[in-house]
């Protein structure tokens, strides 16, 4: 059946219930997009109506979208020109609750909430540390001033971990009532299924793998600068770099001025990423800050020895449930070299999570805590 006509026939149902638009900026396959599509594939099609605002139809998650779920472009550039859209929709689609994740999208939702049908829910999620974003952005001033004013104004503000909370609360003032934690849903059955078949390397290894935006933040540079100490210990090692982004060039040029060029392999980002997460013998992560990564969530379920290094996000959160996350300090690049060598050390045995990661991370527990939390700003128990 066609998306029109699924979305049609439920449109037609009796059932009374609660219409959602979801939005954010697009789909070009960052972790937000993927949090969304997994709520929009398992949301409760008795309970609740999605739909989907996207900034700019545009990246390669669009495929991924349910076949009963309305999406709706705004074709705005980027997301303050997407205000005048939003409100529109809005109007249009009347749902009792709209959606939205990353921070330019929920200050621009947050912004026109007085122009926006009454009674009408505002539910943001953020993504990442925010006064640590901040510190890599141009004008921080400004966009400190914005959230500290416009977030207290949501009814309610959802954070991916705990450290992403108490930052929100500490530096910008956001009363706590508004604030709820709930982790990233991590679908273990999809990511296993999408897993299937051979590894995706060529060379004995050991291979590490590191994956996300070619960007400032994720400090890839420090990973490339550990390869050659790395390959003193073991002269085989090779890393995997999936991901695209700014920095690309510049880490390059990097790799050829420390003759890594065999040694450090371009892979570009991967709708499909998980067999190199699979086959790989440890996952790296080196982030400056993070919310709570998603690429190390699915190593960890596909069983895979995963190190980071300890920053401002959910890092701790996600090792308290026992799983195989090696962390460690910030440091030098001999620093994280030893303590990569040290991990790819340690006997293999089985490493697939506990039931506590589960707990807290799977997909069906993360949905339901998502799913109560729409029920509850709608008795009006929200602050």
């Amino acid at each position: 059946m066609k998306r029109n006509a699924i979305t049609a026939e439920l449109r037609r149902s009796p059932l009374d219930r609660v219409r959602i638009l979801f939005l954010v900026s697009s789909m070009r396959g960052g972790g937000a997009e993927r949090v969304i599509i997994t709520l929009l594939e398992h949301i409760d099609r008795l309970r609740f109506e999605p739909h989907l605002g996207l900034v700019k139809a545009e990246g390669p998650y669009l495929n991924n979208i349910p076949e009963d779920v309305c999406f709706h472009d705004l074709k705005a550039v980027r997301a303050r020109y997407a205000l005048p859209g939003i409100v529109r929709l809005a109007w249009r689609v009347r749902p009792q609750i709209i959606f939205s994740t990353t921070g330019q999208v929920n200050l621009a939702l947050i912004l026109g909430k007085r122009l926006l049908p009454p009674r009408l829910r505002l539910l943001v999620r953020e993504t990442t540390v925010v006064s640590s974003q901040l510190s890599d952005t141009p004008h921080p001033g400004a966009f400190l001033w914005l959230f500290r004013h416009l977030y207290r104004r949501a009814d309610r503000v959802i954070c991916p971990c705990d450290y992403s909370l108490v930052d929100l609360a500490k530096h910008f003032g956001v009363p706590r009532a508004r604030l709820e934690r709930i982790y990233n849903p991590v679908d273990a059955e999809r990511i296993e299924r999408l897993a299937r078949g051979g590894s995706p390397y060529t060379s004995a290894g050991p291979n590490l793998i590191a994956v996300g935006r070619l960007s400032k933040e994720k400090r890839l540079h420090l990973l490339i600068e550990a390869i050659p100490h790395v390959r003193r210990v073991l002269p085989t090692a090779e890393l995997t770099i999936l991901g695209a982004g700014p920095l690309e060039a510049e880490l390059k040029t990097q790799c050829r001025r420390l003759g890594l060029d065999q040694a450090v392999h371009w892979a570009g980002f991967q709708e499909n990423p998980y067999a190199y997460l699979r086959h790989a013998d440890l996952f790296v992560l080196v982030s400056r800050y993070e919310g709570l990564p998603n690429s190390l969530l699915e190593a960890l379920a596909l069983g895979t020895p995963s190190l980071a290094v300890d920053s401002p996000s959910g890092l701790r959160e996600i090792a308290e449930t026992g799983c195989r996350l090696t962390l460690i300090p910030g440091g030098n690049a001999e620093a994280l070299a030893e303590g990569v060598t040290r991990a790819l050390a340690r006997p293999k045995g089985s490493c697939l999570p506990k039931p506590a990661f589960y707990r807290r991370f799977g997909v069906q527990s993360v949905v339901t805590k998502y799913q109560d939390l729409f029920c509850e700003v709608l008795d009006g128990r929200a602050a």
